[in-house]
């Protein structure tokens, strides 16, 4: 297989024909590129393709096809990467949003970049003393991906800064994000739950004393329990309603008088709803709180 020509988009090959005892009907034509690949077809030792991307490198074959339905083994493949016809930089990604912050990792979201082709991936990038880079995490655009991403890792309690840039197919980088800055939680506290409940056939009220039982003041929690998809709050004190994550389980944030909880102090709360799902797996800042002795 032979390049007759080529542009940013397109290319001619060229090759010599197959031989056979009953003859050569055509060619069938691949071009691949990563794991995903077109099919083409020609009736003659030529032809033009004209649906490829620049900078792209693709492995094309060719194959002969005789009267009787046969098929020939491929000729050696070809490598080809196309020119470069692409020069304009994506857009900067929007300033990444950080979200479900934990101890030892953070949860970021950013406005897509826009390009003129197709973009190839995100970086994130962790900004460190002096103003150096360094690469935490890739979010590959090939298929399209949300762009939100998890870093994990990190130190409990400590001050992280972040930027995203994208590239895209051509090998162009976008300008960096602007930063964002978050502090991861302090380790888990170590927790104790005490439920007292009142049940009826499609409902309950459930009374929640949580127990600080590690060595260190939790200043500011949120609290998770098992709650079902189809179970409904009718009443929350002592908290606030903040989401149901994956719709399997209610997360409640403080009030603003109970957001301190010292070493051996309770913070008490209590939930009416519908249902027959019970609060259980209850955590308090991500750490698991074990059921107390009554």
């Amino acid at each position: 297989m032979t390049v007759t020509a080529v542009d940013t988009t397109w290319v001619e090959l060229t090759w010599a024909a197959s031989t056979v005892n009953v003859g050569v009907v055509g060619y069938a034509v691949s071009a691949l590129f990563e794991d995903t690949g077109r099919a083409y077809s020609t009736d003659t030792t030529s032809i033009r393709i004209t649906d490829l991307r620049p900078s792209r490198t693709y492995t094309l074959s060719v194959a002969g096809l005789d009267a009787a339905g046969n098929r020939s083994v491929s000729n050696p493949t070809l490598r080809l990467t196309m020119p470069p016809g692409d020069t304009q930089p994506p857009s900067a990604p929007g300033q990444p949003v950080a979200y479900d912050v934990a101890a030892t990792l953070v949860w970021l979201r950013w406005t897509p970049s826009t390009d003129n082709v197709v973009l190839d991936r995100y970086e994130v990038y962790r900004v460190d003393a002096g103003g150096q880079l360094t690469l935490v995490r890739e979010l590959y655009q090939f298929p399209p991906s949300p762009t939100m991403t998890q870093v994990s890792g990190l130190t409990p309690n400590t001050t992280y800064t972040f930027v995203v840039r994208a590239r895209d197919e051509a090998g162009n980088w976008s300008a960096l994000s602007p930063p964002v800055t978050v502090t991861t939680l302090p380790p888990p506290p170590s927790c104790a739950v005490r439920t007292v409940v009142r049940q009826w056939p499609d409902g309950f009220v459930a009374y929640l004393a949580v127990e600080n039982t590690g060595t260190a003041a939790v200043n500011g929690w949120t609290m998770t329990w098992r709650f079902w998809a189809s179970q409904q709050v009718r009443a929350l004190w002592g908290a606030q309603v903040v989401d149901r994550p994956n719709n399997s389980y209610l997360r409640v944030r403080n009030t603003s008088h109970n957001a301190l909880i010292r070493p051996g102090g309770t913070v008490s709360l209590g939930i009416v709803a519908t249902g027959t799902q019970l609060p259980e797996e209850v955590t308090l800042n991500g750490g698991v709180c074990v059921v107390a002795d009554e």
